[in-house]
């Protein structure tokens, strides 16, 4: 399995610390923020990491070289302006092959996520060893967390394992996902577009799974956080 890891943010909330260094390399506890991601992902044996970027992304790229320095397989792909989530994916399919991979958002702080329990999650038969007809089986895996303070809405429902738009109790998008390429077809490389759309239609069709993740886990989008966390 693959990983990308988005990296391409402006921060805008982080403003001043942004203007002069991208998000993802801001430290908490000592260590970039994309960096604890690249660690966890290695620890889990998943080691060919596709990072976008755009603000300030030759830093990015000078800082974590071609991952041999964190025992991983670095590729970049580049975007002159973000393209946001599933349109940086639609440009790095090339990097991404064909098989469901990992997507990570490289400004929050997840320190314990363990990465080995994404690697089945999208299987294609079911827990009886039956395939799962192609247009019912699960075509995304979120991991989702208790609302914070920023986002007491939340973003979806849990009924089981089946991620829902509606419905009680509701809980925050990790920034954490498993999802098959396939998803991003209808999206042309270099088009810029969210994937919030893309997830709500396909659970609305029943094809997203989910669970929920009950470890350390911060949204990084202010300073005020940041300070927070570095305390």
């Amino acid at each position: 399995m693959k990983a990308m890891i988005f990296a391409a943010g402006r921060g805008e909330r982080m403003r001043p610390l942004t203007d002069t260094c991208p998000k993802p390399l801001l430290e908490v506890r000592g260590r970039p923020l994309i960096v604890w991601h690249i660690l966890n992902l290695v620890r889990a044996g998943i080691t060919e990491i596709v990072i976008n970027h755009a603000h300030l992304g030759h830093l990015i790229e000078e800082r974590l070289g071609d991952g041999a320095q964190f025992g991983a397989r670095i590729a970049y792909s580049a975007e002159g302006t973000a393209l946001e989530t599933a349109g940086g994916v639609a440009k790095a399919r090339h990097l991404l092959g064909d098989d469901a991979f990992v997507a990570v958002a490289a400004d929050i702080y997840c320190p314990f996520f363990d990465f080995t329990q994404v690697q089945d999650v999208l299987q294609d038969n079911d827990a009886w060893g039956n395939p799962h007809p192609h247009d019912k089986r699960d075509v995304a895996w979120l991991y989702l967390v208790k609302n914070p303070a920023h986002n007491l809405k939340g973003d979806f429902a849990l009924n089981s394992f089946s991620v829902a738009n509606d419905g009680d109790p509701r809980w925050t998008f990790s920034g954490i996902g498993v999802y098959r390429p396939e998803i991003f077809n209808a999206i042309t490389p270099g088009q810029a577009a969210p994937i919030a759309p893309i997830l709500r239609e396909y659970a609305t069709r029943g094809q997203v799974g989910g669970e929920v993740y009950r470890g350390e886990w911060t949204d990084v989008g202010t300073p005020e956080r940041l300070a927070q966390l570095n305390s």
